[in-house]
């Protein structure tokens, strides 16, 4: 009697953490048996395996069979497991070679005819595998992605039936082709958005320095148009971000044919969405919109439809970058590092800013429906731009604006710039205030904002950001006057009434 062992690991998050599969056959009653706190898509893998083995021509022994996953107090999820039991009863057969099979960990699902299914996890699991001087076996369609992980061995079966004729040497399998990166989608063009200047200025911005935005306007304005172009806006990942992108994606089982994210993310889910969906969670503690987010763009339409919870769960993330899904049994941690556009209405009719359509009840009704925007998230959000529709003959005569190239080549400078003087993922939206040289001006308006507006120290913290941005936008190493008080007309402003950072940043200009 002897133990086989073949390595898998199960998955906290996108950290690939191992796990030994040890399988003995001893004499006893037939039975097969899989212990070490595995959820059920684990425990039915014994039938999975069964049936795998059966269509080779292959009976298990009248023996008793126990698999034990090791820690045994590690929770174990998900059907990914099914190749590595597979292996371990085919190596305590002796139909597979030991000494080989110790050189490599494993991660794949079994069909019933022995074929190998797509699974979720395969580049972190590559990764981690590669860093314990391992290879990896894994499914013929996600090879290419177990490539990304760096030099490491990969085979790639299409079936249980051609890994066994591999190592005894009867069919050797080929390498993996090289995985290939994502491939470029066509974005709208902002040239399409007349009129607009000072939304599309808000917009530039926000790509700039990779900024939180809010859009408020009548419906048909504009809003969703001009999200929808940000993309366009935003520059390829650096090779860093790509991975970490990646390696979200494919726990998420999203990396479609192994291909590279090399494109910021851009999530836009419904209102209906709940807080697990956005923040993460569920029985598995997948990864929520945030992560699927992550160095990219969620985009929120109708702001304030979504449930109170699921908003006020961005809170945390906006600030930290990363979010954590609390279970009884662990706490699992995504990065969360996504930027925040949204769009709303000014009121639930739309029109609260159209004096001939608004209801009775402006501008209270704008005051209630806004207010379902707690302050601390509204805080958290750096740019907010109040679209005024435009009329149908104004939008007939307005010339096209800047193409999306244009205003991307000034986006990609600016990055450069911000590259240059704090360094690789450090954007202005992350800089701490006194990081943000200002000229006297420049900060004796930034005190006499945070004095008249009541400014938080977050919310004068984030004026200073996009002052930050405004002026290397501009190409100028010191923020000056002009550059906050630019930010300043940015700060939230009660809808209806008096707007009294614009009319401080009015008297900046003059």
């Amino acid at each position: 009697m002897s133990i086989t062992r073949i390595q898998s690991f199960a998955f906290a998050g996108i950290e690939a953490q191992p796990v030994e599969v040890q399988v003995q056959i001893a004499a006893g009653l037939p039975v097969f048996l899989v212990v070490g706190l595995a959820d059920k898509a684990v425990a039915e893998s014994r039938e999975r395996v069964r049936a795998a083995l059966t269509a080779m021509g292959l009976a298990l022994p009248a023996k008793r069979i126990l698999v034990n996953l090791a820690p045994a107090d590690l929770q174990k999820e998900g059907s990914h497991f099914d190749l590595p039991i597979a292996l371990g009863v085919l190596t305590a057969m002796d139909v597979l070679p030991a000494e080989e099979m110790a050189r490599f960990a494993a991660i794949g699902e079994l069909s019933l005819d022995g074929r190998l299914a797509p699974v979720a996890g395969v580049l972190p699991a590559a990764i981690a595998a590669g860093a314990r001087d391992l290879g990896l076996i894994c499914p013929a369609a996600q090879g290419p992605e177990a490539g990304w992980a760096g030099e490491i061995g990969v085979l790639a079966p299409a079936d249980l039936l051609a890994l066994i004729n591999h190592f005894r040497g009867e069919a050797l399998l080929e390498p993996p082709p090289r995985g290939r990166f994502q491939a470029p989608s066509r974005q709208p063009d902002l040239a399409d958005v007349r009129g607009m200047d000072g939304a599309r200025r808000a917009l530039e911005i926000a790509a700039a320095g990779q900024h939180n935005l809010l859009m408020i306007g009548a419906p048909g304005g504009g809003k969703s148009m001009l999200a929808a172009r940000l993309p366009g806006l935003l520059p390829d990942l650096t090779p860093r971000e790509a991975l970490e992108v990646s390696m979200v994606h494919s726990v998420a089982g999203l990396l479609s044919e192994g291909r590279l994210v090399t494109r910021p993310p851009f999530r836009e889910p419904h209102h209906s969405a709940s807080m697990a969906a956005i923040a993460g969670g569920g029985n598995r503690a997948r990864p929520g919109e945030i992560s699927l987010a992550h160095r990219g763009v969620l985009f929120l339409d109708e702001f304030p439809e979504f449930p109170r919870a699921a908003l006020e769960a961005l809170r945390q993330p906006l600030e930290t970058g990363r979010t954590t899904v609390a279970r009884a049994a662990a706490h699992v941690t995504y990065p969360a590092r996504f930027q925040l556009v949204a769009a709303m209405n000014p009121c639930r009719c739309g029109h609260l800013f159209d004096a001939a359509r608004a209801c009775g009840r402006a501008p209270r009704c704008g005051e209630d429906y806004q207010g379902r925007i707690s302050g601390p998230l509204l805080d958290r959000i750096d740019l907010v731009v109040e679209i005024a529709p435009a009329s149908p003959a104004e939008l007939m005569r307005a010339p096209p604006g800047e193409r999306s190239e244009t205003v991307a080549a000034r986006v990609a400078a600016c990055r450069a710039i911000q590259r240059a003087r704090q360094g690789e993922g450090v954007g202005n939206a992350d800089l701490a205030g006194d990081a943000i040289a200002l000229d006297a001006a420049a900060r004796a308006l930034a005190e006499q904002a945070a004095d008249r507006l009541h400014l938080s120290a977050r919310g004068l913290t984030r004026i200073l950001r996009v002052a930050r941005t405004i002026a290397d936008l501009a190409g100028v190493d010191v923020v000056r006057r002009e550059h906050v008080a630019e930010a300043i007309a940015y700060r939230h402003r009660q809808p209806g009434r008096a707007a009294p950072a614009r009319r401080l940043a009015a008297q900046a200009g003059d």
